[in-house]
């Protein structure tokens, strides 16, 4: 299907117009005014171009199309003004807003000429986001699948916080969170290098030699240095090599494709979540645990205090079940750890069930290595399909 045009204004006639003098070039569509034309956005997008007249009632063209923005900011928007509108037209692109904005009049030539540089924007923007979530996305499930093979235990804390970290995204309304997520699920990658042991100890908060501490403690590093390097992921890559250090970060060196306050709050939800995920650790409710952290407000910013405190309960609209490896579905969880019949851990408790990690239980079900049934909470609308025993 070509990419659609849509074209708002408050005259019928106007819209006619457009339509007649445009349909052999392009696919046009249109609405009448700034309230249908969000609900044909809604109903029939995803438009390529979306062009507006400034002077409409209710709402003028460039309200309209900051709303368009919020609900589908890849669409190119375009503002057609008269002469007395341009200061608004003005500072309506100079916000960040609209893409371009034309004169009335507008001949078919000038108009024709806008629409199609609006197109190749439009593709600009959608092969980027392709690139992005069937490339990179696919490079991050790698790294996070041979996480969870080489080191269980960094698997599943980075699950947990990316959990938190997530929440606090959606309650922010913060932009582009894959950023901020991809942080959170590699945020231990650097855990790959660390033994076993040394690795379960610091998890367990129990009091280590000065070297094996210094050890842990440069895991953020060696993930950082292990991600800078791939295009896209530096934003990424400073975030997790600042999750435990003291304090809040004070500047941002060598990432400019992100804003500095965007990598800024991400650093400190991060560490936020970090910190949680080492009280419970510990030991704390989450009471406890959130009480913690706004006694330390300090460290993670006044803002971020509280982000955690409505977070719903991991185990919401679960329950607790005997299932058979080979009945286990992505978004159970484990509620033990599963060891080798020679006692080497495998999984850790409270691991959430992803393919890769079910194809690995499988194979070790499969060698008789592992028993063959785990106790695991079931999402309550699972059970009609999952088999238990």
């Amino acid at each position: 299907m070509a990419d659609k045009v849509l074209f708002v204004d408050d005259e019928p006639a106007v819209l006619d117009g457009y339509r007649r003098m445009l349909h052999r070039d392009f696919e046009v569509e249109t609405a009448l005014g700034g309230e249908l034309a969000l609900a044909v956005v809604a109903s029939r997008g995803p438009y390529a171009v979306v062009i507006s007249d400034m002077r409409m009632p209710q709402m003028n063209g460039a309200q309209f199309l900051a709303l368009l923005r919020q609900s589908a900011p890849a669409t190119v928007r375009m503002l057609l003004t008269g002469y007395t509108d341009l200061d608004a037209a003005i500072a309506a692109v100079n916000e960040g807003n609209i893409f371009r904005f034309l004169t009335k009049p507008c001949e078919k030539e000038v108009l024709g000429k806008a629409i199609t540089s609006g197109l190749v924007q439009y593709r600009l923007v959608t092969a980027e986001k392709e690139l992005l979530e069937n490339t990179l996305m696919g490079s991050i499930k790698v790294l996070t699948d041979v996480l969870s093979a080489v080191s269980p235990e960094a698997f599943g804390r980075s699950m947990r916080i990316t959990r938190c970290v997530s929440h606090i995204v959606a309650k922010f309304a913060l932009p582009s969170p894959w950023r901020y997520e991809t942080a959170a699920m590699l945020s231990q990658l650097g855990c790959v290098m660390l033994d076993p042991e040394l690795l379960q100890s610091a998890y367990a908060g129990v009091k280590l030699p000065p070297e094996d501490q210094a050890r842990f403690d440069g895991h953020p590093n060696v993930a950082a240095n292990l991600l800078v390097s791939i295009p896209r992921l530096e934003p990424i890559a400073w975030m997790i090599g600042q999750q435990l250090l003291k304090g809040l970060p004070h500047e941002v060196a060598g990432v400019s494709t992100v804003p500095t306050e965007d990598l800024m709050f991400g650093a400190r939800m991060l560490k936020l979540a970090v910190a949680f995920d080492n009280l419970k650790l510990a030991g704390l409710a989450d009471e406890q645990a959130l009480a913690r952290l706004h006694d330390r407000k300090a460290e993670f910013g006044q803002d971020l205090a509280g982000a955690l405190d409505d977070m719903p309960c991991s185990g919401e609209r679960m329950e607790l079940r005997k299932v058979a490896i080979t009945r286990l579905a992505p978004g159970m969880i484990l509620q033990h750890e599963i060891r080798t019949k020679t006692g080497m851990l495998v999984v850790v408790k409270g691991q959430e069930v992803t393919p890769a990690l079910l194809a690995k239980l499988e194979n070790f079900a499969h060698s008789g290595k592992i028993e063959k049934e785990i106790m695991a909470l079931v999402p309550v609308l699972a059970e009609t399909t999952a088999h238990v025993s």
